[in-house]
């Protein structure tokens, strides 16, 4: 700790803040009682959850701390730029730290031109030229050196703000509605309703180590050139592929017309009318579509090509690992209107397309300061473990190798035990090969306190992975499980996640480890499993009447099977 008793904390590994209001409305008080009033009215009857100071005295220098979070938890800024707006320095750390909440959190920014236009705000004439002139005046009386050169580099730092939101796409009022207010109230709501309809990916609640190695990402994805290109994230996996691509996303998918992360397409694409399914999910992404208008994936392919040449797209291809996954959804490079981005993730390298010029970004490990954090996070809720555990955390670190997944899973374990739990589990890992992911993923599979918790991730591993979580609690508790507490217990283990949808989902490489326990049951028998999943055994198993009553659920689509044939 320094001498002045303030700590520095670094941000990197702190939990991500959830959003908490769909809008946070920034406005100068000559727009309180007629404008933003109006404006604040028709969002929170259109069902947007909306934040608004409400406190009409005079603000002094900076704002409170409860604006400040507020901001940080909203998904969208609007900021109201009137001609009073820069004469409020209270206003201009709103906007500072709303410009800041864009470009580390994704937060959507909506500048309303009401009655000043978008130069007057870039150039800081006019009313803006009056208030910086103040400003500067305030600075000549000024005589101690330190305190004058933090006032000049705030008034800097305002100036650039306002330069880059008058940038940004916004609307006015004078060009959007002829200076009609309550028609381009009307159109700011239908906008707003636009942007929060785009889904947000959940991203990892501790992003230890994500933001330095999306950084070369960002930038290109923030790049305002107009060529068609794409960006390869590969890597083992279990290094965070899918999370740092979701990431960026979230960061980066209101800068374009229109925008689509297609999740786990290596397990999608094995299903019946899988690739049609993910030719769906982008037009409905894109066009905003119903999901059930393709018959076939050649169809699919000619209304993508007719989607994606009429407006600039970010498209996020998650887990490929067949070119035919890419043919059918990608097509030919031409097809994209000028500006649109691509981001696959993938741990074939091999498999990119031949003739487009790709940036190829390999994931690396996390090192070991990273390591220690993220694991601490899991098992213990801060940045470092506590004294008493800090030798047995880094030996758990040290056999995890830098990977995400083994550190979150062993830490969820490992969480809240006692240091003999924790001896033990360091003989077991002590005894696998730093190679074998799957044995050390599999001490926290064994760690589960009773067979029915095993079976319940076996079932989904097996059968549920991506399906909604109450379709799967109903069918499951028809079966005799306590769904909803084991679920809840394989969430804690870091074994399976609920997303933002209600889906379950599952790290490729835990489905993986359930499906190979399974199929170790009998290797050359399937009748013998416990859980049939690929449709073609099912069938084998079915017509040559060689089950036997071990088999607990078997997976069969005729369709498939048809077509596997064929």
């Amino acid at each position: 700790m320094s001498s002045s008793g303030v700590v520095a904390i670094r941000k990197v590994g702190r939990p991500v803040v959830e959003p908490v209001y769909h809008v946070f409305l920034s406005f100068r008080g000559d727009t309180r009682k007629a404008f933003t009033d109006h404006l604040y009215t028709a969002l929170d009857q259109a069902g947007y959850h909306t934040f608004r100071d409400n406190n009409e005295i005079e603000r002094g220098e900076s704002i409170n701390s409860e604006l400040e979070k507020a901001i940080q938890q909203s998904r969208i800024s609007i900021i109201v730029f009137s001609k009073d707006y820069a004469s409020s320095k209270a206003c201009l750390y709103e906007l500072v730290i709303i410009l800041e909440c864009s470009r580390t959190s994704g937060q959507v920014v909506l500048p309303i031109f009401y009655d000043v236009d978008p130069t007057e705000v870039r150039n800081q004439a006019d009313s803006f030229s009056e208030a910086f002139a103040g400003y500067e005046e305030q600075l000549k009386p000024e005589t101690n050196y330190g305190r004058k050169m933090e006032l000049a580099k705030k008034v800097r730092v305002w100036r650039e703000a306002l330069k880059e939101v008058a940038d940004l796409a916004g609307m006015s009022l004078q060009n959007e509605a002829n200076g009609q207010e309550s028609k381009f109230i009307k159109q700011i709501v239908k906008v707003i309703g636009d942007k929060l309809s785009r889904t947000i990916m959940s991203v990892a609640m501790y992003p230890v180590g994500i933001r330095s190695r999306a950084k070369a990402i960002n930038l290109w994805l923030q790049d305002a050139s107009m060529d068609v290109s794409a960006y390869a994230i590969w890597g083992m996996g279990g290094l965070g592929k899918t999370t740092i691509a979701k990431y960026v996303y979230n960061l980066n998918f209101h800068r374009f017309a229109g925008s689509s992360f297609l999740a786990n397409i290596r397990e999608v694409s094995k299903q019946p009318r899988g690739l049609i399914q993910l030719q769906s999910q982008l037009l409905s992404d894109i066009l905003k579509w119903r999901k059930d208008r393709i018959t076939t994936v050649d169809e699919g392919i000619v209304k993508i090509k007719d989607a994606i040449c009429a407006k600039r797209v970010l498209l996020v291809l998650d887990d490929v690992d067949d070119v035919e996954q890419l043919n059918a959804i990608l097509g030919m490079w031409d097809w994209f209107y000028p500006g649109s981005k691509i981001i696959i993730t993938t741990r074939h390298e091999w498999l990119l397309k031949p003739h487009v010029v790709y940036k190829i970004h390999k994931i690396e490990k996390l090192d070991d300061e990273e390591s220690i954090k993220l694991f601490s996070w899991h098992a213990f809720g801060q940045e470092y473990p506590t004294e008493q555990y800090m030798e047995h955390s880094q030996r758990v670190v040290h056999h995890c190798g830098g990977l995400p997944l083994a550190l979150q899973v062993l830490a969820s374990f490992l969480s809240r035990k006692t240091l003999d739990i924790w001896d033990s589990a360091l003989a077991k890992l002590q005894a696998i090969p730093n190679s074998q992911i799957i044995e050390k993923l599999k001490i926290s599979y064994d760690s589960l306190e009773d067979d029915h918790d095993k079976n319940l991730f076996l079932h989904i591993a097996c059968f549920f992975c991506g399906a909604d979580k109450y379709f799967v609690v109903n069918v499951l508790a028809a079966c005799g499980f306590h769904t909803y507490i084991g679920i809840q217990n394989l969430v804690d283990r870091c074994l399976l996640t609920i997303n933002v949808g209600d889906k379950i989902l599952m790290h490729q490489l835990i489905q993986d480890m359930g499906r190979e326990f399974v199929h170790q049951e009998s290797p050359k028998e399937p009748g013998k499993r416990s859980r049939l999943w690929h449709h073609q055994q099912s069938y084998s198993v079915v017509k040559e009447m060689t089950g036997t009553k071990t088999i607990e659920g078997l997976l069969l689509d005729m369709q498939v099977v048809l077509n596997t044939s064929t």
